[in-house]
């Protein structure tokens, strides 16, 4: 079993020696000379579970440092120690950085392994508590994905397509905790699902729905955020579902005052993917226009006040961009996770089974070989395929 890592950083040789020499027995002991040098190590990907730093430190003290490490490796439990009875400085270095022990110095060898041990400890839950969540939170958007597939393939092939699409303006955005932003992407069409199909077909075109299913899809975002928020920890998630029609300018719904940076920033991606996606259906398929994407972006820029004007920038950006998908006819033996059917699949009944830009996995590849069963013919199907190494990463997602 590997020791748990332990960094150490002080501006003093001496003392980063006597802790190698005292700690390399039970942990794998990383030392660091300044704090510059502790987080170059840690930027350049160093898994720690433990810093323990100094306080005074030219350049940059243990506080500001180690609000520096909460940024890099948030999971490392961080200790600080001090030769200065400043309450003052604990204050700061608790609420700033998060520390979870001050001791003083000289700290006896004693002392020390107790605090590491509780930090140690403390990581393991964290860990633990993480990994439960993780499984739990996976599961439960599992079974709402898959069921929302199965039930309404027109809301699941539109929350398919906005998922990418935000998915990518949060990368070009550098947007943090991206994992939220692509969850809320994911379910914000679950309030959709007992709309008929036809409905939905209308109102991702961009057409018309008829007063009481335009207050039933208006209604949508809050149903989708209610049902969200009673999974653990995805309390965000569930806002920017709520928040996804909302205009910049504060137009929208919901209407309640909130516009410009209030709006969470992932509500905001989501309001400009979603009304791309729409836009440019309508363009695509009612007008048949021959530049789709560029109508749909002039539309968008005839919207004053609507959107985030950075967010618009990165779409503008964006659409014109290559992504390196590679479009091909796919026996149904040859469908991966990853791949995106490009073609609208019908059941034998004439209604939409699968949705054209919907991202394969398990489900809809057996999806689509129980319609070659069903027709008996040796069907091909339109995909567009990836990069290997998304197709990789899209078959380790797909479990």
């Amino acid at each position: 079993m590997d020791k748990p890592r332990i960094m150490f950083v002080d501006d003093d040789q001496e003392v980063l020696a006597a802790y190698a020499r005292a700690f390399r027995k039970r942990y794998a002991v990383e030392v660091a000379a300044g704090p510059e040098v502790g987080l170059d190590m840690l930027r350049a990907g160093l898994p720690v579970a433990v810093v323990v730093s100094d306080l005074r430190m030219p350049g940059m003290d243990g506080v500001e440092f180690l609000g520096r490490v909460r940024e890099i490796r948030p999971e490392a439990v961080r200790i600080i120690l001090t030769g200065f009875a400043d309450i003052g400085v604990a204050m700061a270095a608790v609420n700033k950085s998060k520390v979870f022990s001050f001791l003083a110095k000289p700290c006896p060898e004693a002392d020390l392994e107790e605090a590491l041990t509780a930090a140690l400890r403390q990581y393991q839950l964290i860990a633990a508590e993480k990994e439960l969540l993780r499984g739990t939170v996976r599961g439960t958007i599992k079974l709402l994905t898959n069921l929302l597939e199965m039930v309404n393939p027109e809301a699941f092939g539109k929350s398919s397509r906005v998922k990418r699409l935000a998915v990518d303006l949060g990368a070009y955005l550098g947007v943090e905790d991206a994992w939220r932003l692509e969850l809320a992407a994911m379910l914000s069409q679950i309030g959709c699902a007992a709309m008929p199909a036809e409905s939905l077909r209308r109102a991702y075109r961009g057409e018309p729905l008829p007063g009481d299913k335009a207050y039933e899809f208006a209604m949508h975002p809050r149903i989708a955020a209610d049902l969200v928020s009673n999974i653990p920890r995805l309390r965000e998630v569930a806002e920017i579902i709520a928040y996804q029609e909302k205009r910049y300018d504060g137009g929208g719904l919901p209407p309640d005052g909130v516009s410009g940076e209030r709006i969470p920033l992932g509500a905001r991606i989501l309001k400009v993917a979603l009304d791309f996606d729409t836009l440019e259906a309508l363009y695509r398929y009612k007008r048949q226009s021959a530049n789709p994407v560029a109508e749909a972006l002039d539309r968008m820029v005839d919207r004053e006040g609507w959107y985030d004007p950075e967010v618009f920038g990165a779409l503008q950006s964006l659409a014109t961009l290559p992504d390196g998908f590679e479009p091909r006819l796919v026996p149904v033996e040859e469908l991966a996770p990853g791949m995106l059917l490009d073609q609208d699949v019908l059941d034998l009944t004439g209604e939409l089974a699968l949705s054209r830009g919907l991202e394969l996995n398990t489900v809809s590849i057996r999806r689509l070989a129980g319609q070659v069963g069903q027709t008996g013919k040796k069907a091909r199907w339109r995909v567009l395929v990836p990069p290997a190494e998304k197709l990789a990463f899209a078959k380790i997602l797909d479990g």
